[in-house]
């Protein structure tokens, strides 16, 4: 049988590459990229159609293309991406669950990868050094992508129960940083004065961009199914990471939030999200056993080494760490 791997959200980044790299991979026959705005960069022999999956077409798309594996990298991490707060929260969650309703009627269907994140544990003084998989959020997330994020996988474990002849995996990424990709983090670390809250130092974990996309390659391609934490190795604090990059900080009181936003923007020193006051306050930690024992995965790029690659000054001596392996058909890098 074919093996037809359809990926949403292909106009950004972490979509678009893992669109190319499965179409290049030779593990699979064809690979159907969707998105409702079509992307800027190469696709590689992956065929673009035009879709929205809020629009009930994915599923006739799904049936026509006979569809066996579904890739689904659609969520949108910054109401910027998707023009406000109201735009993402639809894309996140009614996109969501507009496939998995498509997916739950395709009999050709026989694997569903989701690109999650770490997002979902929360950030509390009372979190556990490391979650596991089987861990709840000690403290619930309540706005923004975190809460996106929590409901997205309520309606994917709905889906799986639905269906327990598909297989299901779901990538929980640490945050993703990488040249030319936006987020609350990516912006934080790009800002000429970083602000840190006053008697706090969050523990930073992260997932370099490349190695994003390397474990949805492999996610679509192996039999692993369940929940799996993926991040790069070791940890940062916050002030650890403005050290290694240089920049100057400033304490804040966690409580001033907003008002930290505010003169971020207008004294004209970067872009401050309120919303992630908490997690730099306590930090995040996720252990990856499951990973590297049930995926097969290991990223190529710790922590450390991915924070230095993305945001450290580009005149310092670049960061080459060996590339990994991919266990399964997949081994090359993006």
């Amino acid at each position: 049988m074919a093996r037809v791997v359809l990926v949403t959200g292909v106009s950004r980044l972490v979509g678009g590459r893992t669109a190319r790299d499965l179409s290049l991979s030779g593990a699979v026959d064809r690979v159907i990229a969707v998105d409702a705005v079509p992307p800027s960069h190469s696709l590689g022999q992956a065929q673009f159609v035009r879709a929205d999956i809020r629009n009930p077409i994915i599923g006739k798309i799904i049936r026509q293309e006979q569809v066996d594996t579904v890739v689904h990298l659609g969520v949108i991490t910054t109401p910027r991406q998707a023009g406000g707060r109201t735009s993402q929260k639809e894309i996140n969650v009614i996109g969501t669950m507009q496939l998995l309703a498509a997916c739950q009627k395709a009999d050709t269907l026989q694997r569903l990868v989701v690109k999650s994140s770490s997002s979902v544990y929360g950030s509390s003084p009372r979190d556990p050094a490391m979650f596991t998989e089987d861990m709840p959020a000690r403290k619930a997330p309540t706005v923004g992508f975190a809460k996106d994020s929590v409901e997205v996988e309520t309606y994917v474990r709905g889906f799986a129960r639905r269906r327990p002849d598909v297989a299901v995996t779901m990538l929980r990424m640490a945050n993703v940083v990488g040249r030319g990709l936006r987020t609350p983090l990516t912006d934080y670390f790009s800002m000429r004065v970083v602000p840190v809250p006053f008697g706090y130092d969050g523990r930073v974990q992260v997932l370099h961009l490349d190695d994003a996309v390397r474990a949805c390659v492999s996610g679509a391609t192996s039999e692993a199914s369940g929940i799996v934490n993926i991040a790069g190795g070791g940890f940062v604090t916050v002030k650890q990471a403005a050290c290694l990059l240089r920049r100057p900080i400033v304490h804040v009181l966690p409580y001033t939030a907003s008002l930290v936003a505010f003169v971020s923007a207008q004294g004209r020193i970067g872009t401050f999200d309120a919303d992630q006051m908490s997690w730099l306050c306590y930090g995040r930690g996720m252990d990856t056993t499951r990973m590297r024992e049930l995926l097969g995965f290991e990223p190529a790029f710790t922590t450390r080494e991915a924070i230095l690659d993305v945001f450290a000054d580009p005149h310092r001596t670049p960061q080459h760490p060996p590339r990994a392996t991919v266990a399964g058909p997949i081994g090359g890098g993006a």
